[in-house]
């Protein structure tokens, strides 16, 4: 395939990666390094490379479209940051020395795990509850409700976040399909004000990991600047959609992406 085709194809797959990562609070990043290994057969260090660039962008236009609705809870955001961001750059040395099988079969390890939490999580939301502790309040869009919460478990959350850390850094994915999962679970925080925060501290996350590809010369402009714009489109067209669709259907999208990504990502790694 010519270099115009596979930027074309490279531009339509992050469209659809970055959409379904924005709407699970994810980035894109873990779609999008798969769907690069997978599809276009790119070493997947150069497609972490691309991720951590994509993730930035998405980050940045989902959480500029949340901020109306206060959605986004930017204490809680920068508190996590402080461990979130020890925990990429640890993840980020490592990954310079680990095999491409090595960093697939962490990923499909890592996405298996959250798809098992998932499963376990009930049908219904977490019940808001004040607790004192970083309270904040958000306008749901889906029915023009004010919904107000605090923040349960912080010490847990701050270590969660430190590993969540790891796994961007390792695989360029973010941290967000740790994040959403221990904010909601975990930290009481409602799966709507969990998506929009980890959107909002994903691209932080991925700029601390950013330098470290970059110097190692795993940023490969021809694959990360349509990959960044298809994210950055994709982000925008899912993410006012994502307000308002109902918690059950982001919980079984969530999980049957976590589990198709896995299952591809171990084939891919048996196969190297």
């Amino acid at each position: 395939m010519g270099h115009m085709v596979i930027a074309l194809i490279t531009f339509l797959l992050a469209t659809v990666c970055g959409g379904v990562g924005a709407l699970l609070g994810m980035g894109g990043g873990v779609f999008l390094v798969p769907a690069l290994t997978l599809f276009l057969h790119v070493p997947i260090k150069t497609a972490i490379g691309a991720s951590v660039i994509s993730v930035i962008a998405a980050s940045a236009m989902a959480g500029a479209l949340a901020a109306g609705t206060r959605m986004n809870h930017v204490r809680l955001a920068l508190a996590l940051e402080v461990t979130t961001t020890l925990g990429v750059l640890a993840g980020g040395l490592t990954a310079i020395y680990l095999s491409a099988q090595a960093l697939m079969a962490v990923f499909a390890v890592v996405a298996l795990t959250m798809a098992a939490v998932l499963v376990r999580q009930p049908a219904q939301d977490v019940l808001p509850v004040q607790t004192g502790l970083l309270d904040t309040s958000f306008v749901d869009p889906r029915d023009d409700t004010t919904v107000t919460y605090g923040v349960r478990r912080l010490p847990t959350g701050l270590a969660a976040a430190f590993v969540s850390g790891n796994v961007s850094g390792l695989l360029g994915i973010g941290g967000g399909v740790i994040a959403v999962p221990v904010m909601n679970l975990i930290m009481g925080t409602p799966i709507k004000a969990a998506i929009a925060t980890s959107n909002f501290m994903v691209g932080m996350t991925a700029a601390a990991s950013a330098m470290i590809y970059y110097q190692a010369g795993f940023i490969h402009p021809d694959v990360a600047a349509p990959a960044a714009l298809g994210v950055l489109l994709g982000a925008r067209l899912s993410t006012v959609w994502g307000m308002r669709a109902p918690h059950g259907l982001l919980r079984r999208l969530l999980l049957a992406a976590m589990v198709a990504v896995a299952v591809q990502m171990l084939v891919k790694a048996w196969q190297s």
